[in-house]
């Protein structure tokens, strides 16, 4: 079906048919049923004390404002991230600030943290419990005076409603937010979180979201501070303002903003390896970047991470997706005669 309509779709300014994807998710039409999988017991996972029915989420960026979750899980995803929230509703940047590039499936965005602001969700969440695996994705307002401190309220103030929280340094569109990769910054924030954790008893896991355009120098350090303060997962990656030139699509590829999809999947999963090294199991990964398949998550999972997430493959493919990688990667485990998913974790790192 999602074949026939994309064009259609395609005709639509990007972020337009992304309102109508959000409106049509509120109807809540489609059955569970049609996006079940066989044998899907083989891709459960156990993290953190939560069993995930699989390993494949929806990332941050979709759901800005945690209004569709339940309506996404019945897709199939294993769990879903919404967000990024900040603590006052925030507008975004000027439009338009997304497009495609068909040819590379892929998107750039600048979009710029737009969502209706903590209060709001809060009360959306509560008032509409999920039911599956939801993770908070968090930021600072763009116009505020002290990030960490906007970090810290967000922290306060949705852990209640979610099964983990994820802190996003790695946004290319909110400006000087990058500059929490360097060491300083990175040490401040996490003693600041961890702090804040345990002065309010919040238990939920913290995960990082990093950029992908780090230097290889930076690895060694943010290794070490993860491990330092017992930070719970790191998700590699978010989208890159680099790697354009060798994108196929000249209509939008000079656009300023975070580059998504295919021409991302090389990047993420070599970073994955090299943070699987060094971290050896004292943190989980979650690996982000071009899949749209099982054999993409497979790729991911052997180079050391234990979930996954998409978006640009779910625009670029519909909603049918995670059936299809599910299906996919299924016939991957058994021709490797694998019994369960997370012996494979790290195997070819």
């Amino acid at each position: 079906m999602y074949s026939f309509l994309r064009p259609f779709v395609f005709n639509i300014d990007p972020e337009i048919a992304h309102d109508l994807a959000i409106k049509s998710l509120k109807l809540n039409l489609l059955p569970k049923s049609f996006f079940e999988t066989k044998n899907e017991d083989l891709l459960e996972i156990d993290i953190l004390g939560k069993k995930f029915p699989n390993p494949i989420g929806l990332a941050a960026g979709f759901d800005k404002s945690a209004e569709v979750y339940n309506s996404l899980l019945k897709f199939g995803f294993g769990f879903i991230e919404v967000g990024t929230i900040t603590p006052r509703r925030q507008l975004g940047n000027i439009k338009p600030r997304m497009f495609r590039l068909e040819q590379d499936q892929a998107l750039i965005n600048r979009l710029g943290f737009n969502n209706d602001g903590l209060e709001i969700v809060k009360k959306r969440i509560k008032k509409n419990r999920p039911k599956g695996i939801l993770g908070i994705n968090i930021g600072p307002n763009k116009d505020t005076k002290n990030k960490i401190e906007d970090y810290i309220i967000c922290l306060k103030e949705l852990h209640e409603q979610s099964d983990y929280l994820t802190i996003n340094i790695s946004s290319p569109n909110t400006e000087n937010l990058r500059d929490f990769h360097e060491e300083h910054l990175f040490s401040s924030l996490l003693e600041d979180l961890t702090s804040a954790k345990k002065k309010l008893n919040i238990r939920k896991p913290i995960f990082i979201k990093i950029s992908p355009d780090i230097k290889d120098s930076d690895t060694d350090k943010i290794c070490e501070l993860i491990i330092k303060y017992q930070i719970e997962g790191i998700i590699i990656s978010n989208s890159t303002d680099k790697n354009r030139e060798k994108l196929i699509d000249k209509n939008n590829n000079k656009e300023r903003g975070g580059l998504s999809g295919k021409p991302l999947k090389n990047i993420s999963t070599q970073l994955i390896k090299k943070f699987n090294k060094k971290l050896k199991g004292k943190t989980i990964i979650i690996g982000v970047g071009g899949i749209d398949s099982g054999q993409d998550v497979f790729d991911k999972i052997i180079s050391g991470a234990s979930l996954v997430q998409l978006y640009t493959g779910m625009v670029y493919k519909g909603p049918g997706i995670v059936r299809d990688i599910k299906n996919e990667l299924i016939q991957i485990l058994k021709r490797e005669k694998v019994k369960k998913l997370e012996e494979l974790i790290g195997t070819n790192s």
